[in-house]
């Protein structure tokens, strides 16, 4: 096993990013943790509020929000499962994941630590990350601030021997105990009896150094991911342009499809909502919802509609907070990689459904759909509109029905496009005109009858014609026919 250990020392402030600088947080008049401006000037935990004003009088304080901090580590546990579902949260301050099995899905260790610590710098926290064969140890280190990965059990000895004593979680009677016996550095503990150590500090701490070098099995609850994804994010400061949302949006997003990855599922929509500040009065919340041409899970594909969308948004108000909602979830399972290397997607369905949802994006969700053809031999209803979705090859009863009705389709030639309504010709010397006189290249194709819906609204009823393939004095292609009342223009062919 491998774990990865992050461990946020500024998650009490952090929950609170419109707190003015220089801020800090205190909990029964002490302080938590003070942000960099305050520190430099002498704000340090464990100081007494007053302490810290006569430092700093200008400094901003909040009182401690355990429940914030809660939902802002769950938040984060949903984001890291685009790494592992092998994650554990210890509260108030610590993530761990067990990332043995992702070290070759993502290049190796180096390379995952850095995209994980990167990546939670991305979510707006700065994170202590260690990398150790054992749970404990990997917190020891973090906690520490030892970033260098330990990935061999022989080498815990040597490495947590170099900590500091301020890293076990004792009383202040066990530390002053052990500063007694001579020791500074856990290397100093590590040297001593152990049978001694439980006699005199407990059996308990004894276990927790087993548990530390991999001498004993230290088994961690698993972290539940939620069945709906549901987060809220509060933003920094006030924002009325309405593009300056996708930043705080593609937070939320990576912490979607890290959700998404870890229930290896994919969506086909999802709902952002904008909260307004209320001035005068509350104003309601923009709600925003983007669809997607096929089920997804791809960051980039969805802050893609995001950003689409955020630029035809006009907002009535600024916005405080950004909430994301997911509930479809659907079963989407991985894809392998081709023999030599990536996967080339760029001529396949998802370079389509792509293009489906930016178009749906700029063009709205209405003014965007597939053509199926239905087992009709009048041209006009031979085709319906179904959704778009269906372009990316989803598998649906449409699909089916419009593959059985192409195969039974009649030996005419049929053009992709048709009119609206047949536009009429003119006819000279028994030949159809249409910016020049016609020349019939194949037909006639008789189509008629309809009788069961001639006295329907609305309907197209009987007819009988005559279609013919004609090219034009500019060389179209196009579909004609010959009725009662005469010629018309049906179709043009690409």
């Amino acid at each position: 096993m491998l774990w990865l250990v992050l461990y946020l020392p500024r998650l009490p402030l952090e929950v609170f990013p419109s707190l003015p600088s220089p801020s800090a947080i205190i909990s029964r008049e002490r302080i938590v943790v003070a942000d960099q401006a305050a520190a430099s000037a002498g704000v340090m935990p464990g100081l007494r509020l007053a302490e810290a004003w006569a430092f700093l009088p200008t400094l901003a304080v909040q009182e401690r929000d355990i429940e914030r901090e809660q939902a802002a580590l769950t938040r984060l546990a949903c984001w890291a499962g685009g790494f592992t579902s092998e994650i554990c949260c210890l509260p108030p301050r610590t993530l761990l994941l067990e990332v043995a099995a992702s070290l070759r899905l993502f290049g190796g260790a180096a390379v995952l630590f850095e995209r994980v610590v990167a990546g939670c710098a991305e979510q707006g926290f700065v994170a202590q990350a260690a990398l150790a064969p054992t749970p404990l140890a990997a917190q020891w280190l973090a906690l520490a601030g030892d970033d260098m990965p330990c990935l061999e059990v022989n080498q815990l000895p040597q490495r947590l021997g170099r900590l500091p004593l301020a890293v076990l979680d004792l009383s202040r009677q066990n530390q002053a105990r052990l500063r007694s016996f001579g020791t500074r550095l856990l290397g100093d503990v590590l040297r001593l009896p152990r049978a001694g150590l439980a006699r005199r500090l407990g059996a308990a701490f004894v276990a927790d150094l087993a548990r530390a070098l991999g001498e004993l099995p230290d088994p961690r609850a698993r972290f539940v991911f939620p069945e709906r994804f549901a987060e809220r994010l509060e933003l920094p400061a006030r924002i009325e342009n309405a593009i300056a949302l996708g930043f705080a949006g593609r937070r939320l997003i990576a912490t979607l499809c890290g959700w998404l990855a870890a229930r290896a599922g994919g969506i086909s929509e999802c709902c952002f909502e904008f909260a307004h500040e209320g001035v005068a009065r509350p104003c309601p919340a923009t709600v925003m919802t983007l669809g997607f041409g096929s089920l997804t899970r791809d960051p980039e594909r969805i802050t893609r509609v995001l950003v689409e969308r955020l630029q035809r948004l006009e907002l009535p108000t600024a916005v405080e907070s950004i909430s994301l909602r997911a509930e479809a979830l659907e079963t989407l399972p991985g894809r392998t990689s081709g023999l030599f290397g990536k996967r080339d997607d760029g001529a396949g369905g998802d370079s389509l459904a792509a293009l489906v949802e930016r178009l749906q994006a700029r063009l709205g969700n209405g003014s965007v759909h597939a053509l199926s053809t239905v087992a009709e031999h009048r041209p006009e209803n031979a085709s319906r509109a179904v959704p778009a979705n269906l372009l990316a090859g989803e598998k649906s009863s449409t699909n089916l029905l419009a593959a059985s009705a192409m195969s039974d389709s009649g030996p005419g030639p049929r053009p992709l496009w048709l009119l609206a309504r047949p536009q009429a010709l003119r006819e000279m010397s028994g030949r159809p005109q249409c910016a020049g006189s016609l020349r019939l290249l194949a037909g006639p194709e008789r189509i008629e009858s309809g009788w069961w819906d001639a006295n329907e609204p609305d309907t197209l009823g009987d007819v009988r014609r005559d279609y013919f393939v004609a090219l034009s004095m500019r060389g179209e292609w196009l579909w004609i026919f010959r009725c009662r009342r005469g010629w018309f223009l049906h179709g043009v062919f690409a």
